[in-house]
């Protein structure tokens, strides 16, 4: 009943609240069914994707219906603790996940290259 409420109002959200969040610091043995029975609780859920690579083991993205919903699993989620952990939940931002990526790239570039020269950065 409370985000009907705030739906009604003309409630102006922060510009990097969207739909999908990005979450971390879970268990590594969490199901989908338990991240459906945590995180649906503040609404409908259109997808949830957990990290299974050893890299992305302990993330996930969750995909909610509706902004308000997620709006109010943020809130309600960030520290919430499972299986002794507590939850980062966080809204998911392209630009900053691409520049992770980007960063990822540059770096191995540079690593090929010092191989493929001989350069060593461990000399200095």
């Amino acid at each position: 009943m409370a985000t009907i409420s705030l739906r009604k109002g003309n409630t102006r959200l922060p510009p990097e609240v969207n739909r999908v969040l990005y979450v971390r610091n879970l268990p590594f043995n969490i199901s989908s069914e338990e991240m459906y029975d945590i995180f649906g609780k503040y609404g409908a859920i259109r997808q949830i994707r957990i990290g299974t690579n050893k890299d992305t083991r302990g993330t996930a993205f969750v995909v909610y219906e509706d902004i308000y919903d997620a709006k109010t699993a943020v809130d309600h989620l960030s520290g919430f603790n499972v299986a002794n952990r507590y939850l980062i939940v966080l809204y998911y931002q392209q630009a900053k996940m691409s520049k992770k990526v980007d960063m990822k790239k540059k770096e191995d570039e540079i690593a090929k290259m010092q191989e493929k020269y001989g350069v060593s950065t461990k000399d200095k």
